[in-house]
């Protein structure tokens, strides 16, 4: 078995991220949107219709780091880019949230912090 590069780890997290929220019958509505005022990893649709923006972090081994790695001026450019995805489809409600994903030998773990922006977990 090779070892994953960073960016294909990056994508295998964002991929289990997004099960994690179909799973629990949200829709994907975008993965990995870029504009020239940030990225955001997925944007959901959630059961009531809420839009959610996900900052999705993936991490080889816990040794690593998590969510903390989330600084103030990376969430500012996620909340950035999500007003310009906005701009073109609006929405009655919006939430942030933040998800770490390690892989484990038979599985991967996921730890999900819902409304990020307001502070709750």
């Amino acid at each position: 078995m090779s070892i994953p590069t960073p960016a294909e780890l990056g994508r295998a997290g964002e991929e289990t991220a997004a099960r994690h929220y179909t799973s629990k019958g949200d829709r994907i509505l975008a993965g990995n949107v870029s504009c020239t005022q940030g990225e955001i990893d997925l944007i959901v649709e959630d059961a009531d219709g809420t839009v959610v923006f996900v900052e999705v972090k993936t991490r080889s081994t816990a040794w690593f780091g998590g969510i903390e790695a989330i600084s103030p001026r990376k969430f500012a450019r996620v909340r950035r880019a999500a007003a310009v995805w906005l701009a073109e489809h609006p929405a009655h409600s919006v939430r942030f949230d933040a998800v770490l994903v390690t892989p484990h030998t038979d599985h991967w773990s996921i730890e999900c912090w819902e409304d990020i922006d307001r502070g709750a977990r």
